[in-house]
């Protein structure tokens, strides 16, 4: 339900469950660390979904079963955010609820015109994950976050840009060919020079 393929230095993950909205199970996100894990090589990383939702967050059923609060989306967003190379995600569709946390942790967000962004947490009386409403504060500030966790509203595409949350709206049919687009002059650095300038932005 996760696909690698890569291409040259830029490595694109694929959560493939579009049945079920790209909805995360346990195993998919001990599959996405362990993939995290092993791309310390990796000059770039583009997250993205199949299908016409990029995640629905967390399966239903396992969310039931105690996945919502589980540390495996803290470690997955971590592991995101400790890679050393350039991360995108090419925001396919929809991005909900705990799947939001590796979405935040990447450099760059791009999205489909039809994206909508939520994170119903409190409303399913949970606690997001520790490092999301901190990586969501930083990007759109502290208001706007409390509007998207505490207020419960679910944002499009063109006022997700607005905010800041993500970065750029690029069509469908062009979602993964501008997203590598945007490796380019990393790759074409040195990953020492590239990741020192990663640094040097946080």
């Amino acid at each position: 339900m996760i696909d690698l393929k890569r291409d040259g230095d830029v490595w694109t993950v694929t959560l493939n469950r579009p049945d079920k909205a790209n909805a995360l199970t346990e195993d998919m996100l001990r599959d996405l660390i362990r993939i995290m894990g092993q791309m310390h090589d990796a000059r770039a990383v583009i997250l993205t979904g199949a299908g016409k939702v990029f995640s629905a967050g967390a399966d239903l059923d396992a969310a039931r079963a105690g996945l919502a609060v589980s540390p495996l989306w803290e470690d997955l967003s971590g592991a995101v955010a400790a890679l050393p190379g350039l991360t995108i995600a090419a925001l396919n569709g929809t991005l909900a609820g705990g799947a939001m946390g590796m979405a935040l942790a990447c450099d760059i967000r791009i999205a489909v015109p039809t994206a909508r962004f939520f994170y119903p947490v409190m409303k399913l009386g949970f606690l997001p994950q520790p490092s999301d409403p901190r990586r969501m504060a930083a990007l759109i500030g502290p208001a706007r976050t409390k509007l998207i966790l505490m207020a419960g509203q679910k944002i499009d595409a063109e006022e997700a840009l607005r905010f800041g949350l993500i970065d750029r709206i690029v069509a469908p049919e062009t979602l993964l060919t501008d997203a590598k687009a945007l490796t380019l002059d990393t790759v074409a650095a040195t990953p020492d020079l590239a990741h020192q300038i990663k640094g040097m932005c946080h």
